[in-house]
């Protein structure tokens, strides 16, 4: 048979085959069980939507003992929506205080509210859970809140010697030139600013490195922006701030500085067992040596009356020990800070055993090598937690956190605030994010330093 034959006779099969399925649907017989699954199956098409709403905005409730939660059901089914809806409360250690139970019946394409007063006794962070079993939609939504959390005491453990630790690596410190290299890098200079390559000597006589952006449009003495970088974090030319000069600097083992210590993947772990030696001392003195920079810098017009120190995570908990440390510092803006108040972090932290923050990498090792207890590891960290260098902090201090956040704990960041003795500090609480901020924040920060610095 000839293939133009072939194909024609495949055609016709196909045709015949096409209309002979096509017309069982639309016997009558067919027809009404066809239309009624039809109609089940727009029925089924649709959603639930909740907005849990705490009767605090930021989910901070201070007062009488009752935290109060409205939640917003709208139904977005062709069908009611019945079951139940469960709020269950616990303490960061599971420990439940609360739990209750409401009926739900809303019907098609409407909305309903439900609401649950909470009894508290106890300042802290909770978790509070809401659970969903209605007729086409199961769910659990997570949220944290926080009661009367001004009240949470951090308990300090400062050694005796802590001071003058500190104090010894400072003055060994000043012993190593910093040979501070400035170079222009003309091809990154845009948007009408000039970018530098800084290079310096630090600790260990290593060199690390950082990046300068001023604007060309400026007064004849700029304030100045010092960030410093997140875990691991590589920190390029910063162009967004046309107020400032900034800094950017990488401590050893970020951005460009990462060739100036090998930590073998393990960059927290590093020389863990040794108070002298661990990697924490060196990055604290190279937060210091940035500083020495700036300060070293009039001739570039640096208006070192007016030095801001920022950072997010590890960069959180930098720039609170380098304000300890150093009076220098004018302002301090922190970002879900890591580390701090570390005994109680741990604590929670190892409550999850698959953590993989930089805490729960800590909590690991301390699992997984017997001979180096966590009561070894609390001695090392009294020397570096963030909580122990705040209280020497003068200047104002603008925190902020997640309340989600499970790389630093809320509880943790808010005794650390606590601990905080200088006469401007505010706290900004984003209730629905993790290990960041809101979009506001940065705005409100934005005013916040201007009014400060008188930047108008």
């Amino acid at each position: 048979m000839k293939l133009s034959t072939r194909f024609f006779l495949s055609v016709v099969v196909m045709m015949l085959c096409y209309y002979s399925s096509r017309a069982q649907y639309i016997l009558p017989e067919n027809f009404n069980s066809v239309k009624d699954k039809q109609a089940d199956a727009d029925e089924d098409e649709g959603n639930v939507f909740v907005n849990v709403m705490p009767g605090s905005k930021n989910a901070i409730f201070t007062g009488d003992g009752t935290v109060g939660y409205t939640l917003k059901m709208k139904n977005a089914y062709n069908k009611p929506q019945d079951g139940i809806l469960k709020c269950s409360v616990t303490t960061e250690e599971g420990v439940r205080i609360y739990v209750d139970s409401v009926k739900v019946s809303i019907k098609k394409q409407a909305t309903n509210r439900y609401h649950f007063n909470i009894p508290c006794k106890n300042p802290g962070f909770y978790k509070v859970s809401f659970g969903f079993s209605l007729t086409l939609y199961d769910d659990t939504i997570k949220r944290v809140f926080g009661y009367n959390p001004k009240l949470i005491p951090a308990i300090t453990h400062i050694p005796d010697d802590f001071d003058a630790f500190w104090k010894a690596s400072r003055d060994s410190l000043k012993k190593i030139p910093p040979r501070y290299k400035i170079t222009e890098e003309k091809a990154l200079s845009v948007n009408d600013q000039k970018v530098y390559l800084v290079e310096m000597q630090s600790w260990g006589n290593v060199t690390v490195r950082g990046w300068l952006t001023i604007p060309n449009e400026r007064p004849k003495k700029i304030p100045v922006k010092y960030r410093l970088p997140g875990y691991i974090v590589k920190l390029d030319p910063s162009f967004d701030d046309k107020d400032f000069a900034v800094f950017n600097f990488n401590v050893r083992g970020s951005g460009n500085s990462k060739d100036a210590i090998d930590t073998h993947g393990e960059y927290n772990l590093y020389n863990i067992e040794n108070r002298d030696e661990y990697v924490y001392r060196a990055v604290y003195m190279d937060c210091i040596r940035g500083l020495d920079f700036l300060y070293a810098q009039a001739g570039m017009g640096l208006d070192t009356s007016k030095i801001l120190i920022d950072g997010a995570s590890q960069g959180g908990s930098l720039v609170l020990a380098l304000a300890g440390m150093d009076k220098r510092v004018k302002l301090v803006t922190c970002e879900v800070p890591l580390y701090t108040n570390f005994r109680r972090a741990y604590e929670i932290t190892a409550l999850n055993p698959t953590s993989q923050t930089p805490v729960g990498m800590l909590v690991n090792y301390v699992r997984t090598h017997p001979s180096f207890t966590k009561e070894k590891l609390f001695k090392v960290w009294d020397y570096y937690d963030p909580v122990n260098f705040v209280p020497k902090i003068k200047c104002p201090v603008l925190m902020a956190i997640g309340l989600l956040d499970e790389f630093c704990p809320p509880e943790c960041s808010f005794a650390t605030y606590n601990t905080l003795n200088n006469k401007n500090k505010e706290i900004w609480v984003s209730p629905n994010k993790t290990h960041e901020v809101d979009d506001l924040y940065y705005t409100y920060q934005y005013l916040w330093y201007q009014d400060l610095f008188r930047m108008y």
